[in-house]
């Protein structure tokens, strides 16, 4: 299939972005017991949608619909009271579409495909030209027009933003190999032993995640995908490898279109899937010059912009000097008397006289009583941490009453709390 020339126009605004977002995120644990992983916070006052979310809007593109499924409510939830500004005067359109069994009663969605195939009639009432397919739960910044141009020049049947990532991680992604030219010559979905790139033995071509097609031809694919019974319906498993061996399919480097303000060095793009990725991506951070800069006025991160008081910082006095350093404070957090030390507090947390915590990623509204202290911990929203618990210093403890990871890494949940006096 070849594609039409580019238009004069940006091609963003003849595309909707489709983002996939009904993952259940089992590597984050307890985190995601209540919520879907790209729901779960990130940065002090995000989700991690939101990224996938602004790199659309930033790209130019004002088409979206975000296809949902496992415990979606506060994902569903934040979507509305964040995202809501789009006008359709302004031909633009934001879509929140849960598994509703649309297709059969008795059938949820089955795969990545069947998200979205089971909403084609949804995506055509607005007739745009490209899809942009993306998954909802990884943390970066690009420009999806630059991918766009590429489909189109390139005449591709579908264009797949691939990353660069160390072969020990490579299981977790498709892998992929490309010729000179850039066309995908074989594809491998999340294999045991994944192959390398040919010049570098310790690094593997990941798929991100992130697909371009023009959207008539998407339908077909899915049409013949939903009356394949021997399919699974997922496009890393089933559309993708088809395309790679029957048609024409390219392969679109993130640092071709990663955006990065004077002040990033390299290429930034993280699968927080696990609680020690999740949590190392949040404490980077507080770095002085962090590896993923969330100042960039030029490429904002959009989110739910809660009302809330700024930041206090209180009491003056040895042992009890309420203060951070090397630490993101977001606002309607309270300082008291507490010490915070290469940390992340999330929106409304309060610290408590003599507590003490360092690297540390506090969620919102949690509360820190007097004399805690925590180290190298992920504490879940609304936990209250007794007064005098210490978590960080006692693997064994730590290991016994919370999950704890092979590198150190505590999360703290509150039922976790709750059964500490039981």
């Amino acid at each position: 299939m070849l594609s039409a020339p580019p238009s004069s126009g940006p091609l963003a605004r003849q595309a909707m972005a489709y983002v996939l977002a009904g993952g259940r995120g089992t590597r984050l644990m307890e985190l995601t017991d209540i919520r879907a992983k790209p729901a779960v916070y990130f940065g002090g006052k995000l989700r991690i949608i939101d990224f996938a979310l602004s790199n659309a809007l930033n790209s130019g593109i004002r088409r979206m619909a975000v296809a949902t499924q496992y415990k979606a409510h506060s994902l569903i939830r934040h979507l509305q009271r964040g995202w809501n500004f789009f006008r359709p005067e302004r031909n633009e359109s934001f879509d929140i579409l849960p598994a509703s069994q649309r297709v059969s009663e008795d059938q949820w969605y089955l795969g990545t495909a069947d998200a979205v195939y089971q909403n084609i009639d949804i995506i055509e009432s607005y007739d745009p030209k490209y899809i942009v397919l993306l998954a909802g739960d990884h943390i970066y910044k690009m420009d999806y027009e630059q991918m766009l141009q590429q489909h189109v020049s390139e005449g591709a049947d579908v264009t797949i933003a691939c990353v660069e990532v160390p072969i020990a991680e490579a299981s977790g992604f498709g892998v992929m190999h490309v010729d000179a030219s850039g066309r995908v010559i074989d594809f491998l979905e999340k294999p045991a032993n994944p192959p390398s790139m040919p010049d570098r033995p310790d690094t593997a071509l990941a798929s991100m995640g992130i697909y371009v097609f023009e959207t008539r031809f998407m339908f077909e694919l899915l049409r013949a995908d939903a009356a394949d019974p021997t399919s699974s319906h997922d496009f890393g498993k089933d559309i993708i490898p088809r395309l790679v061996a029957q048609g024409r399919a390219m392969a679109h480097p993130f640092t071709r279109s990663c955006v990065r303000s004077a002040s990033e060095s390299a290429a930034y793009w993280r699968d927080v899937g696990t609680l020690d990725a999740y949590y190392s991506s949040n404490i980077d951070l507080t770095d002085v010059v962090p590896a993923l800069d969330l100042y960039d006025q030029n490429w904002p991160i959009w989110t739910y912009g809660e009302m809330t008081a700024p930041a206090k910082f209180v009491h003056d006095l040895d042992g009890q000097r309420g203060g951070a350093t090397s630490s993101l404070v977001a606002g309607g957090c309270i300082v008291s008397g507490a010490s915070v030390r290469r940390s992340l507090l999330s929106t409304n947390c309060h610290l408590h006289s003599y507590a003490h915590v360092e690297n540390a990623v506090l969620l919102p509204y949690v509360d820190v009583a007097r004399g805690a202290r925590l180290r190298q911990v992920v504490v879940d929203r609304g936990v209250r941490i007794p007064a005098g618990l210490v978590v960080g210093e006692d693997p064994d403890l730590d290991g016994r009453r919370f999950r704890r990871t092979a590198s150190g890494v505590c999360l703290i949940t509150q039922p976790m709390i709750d059964r500490l006096h039981t």
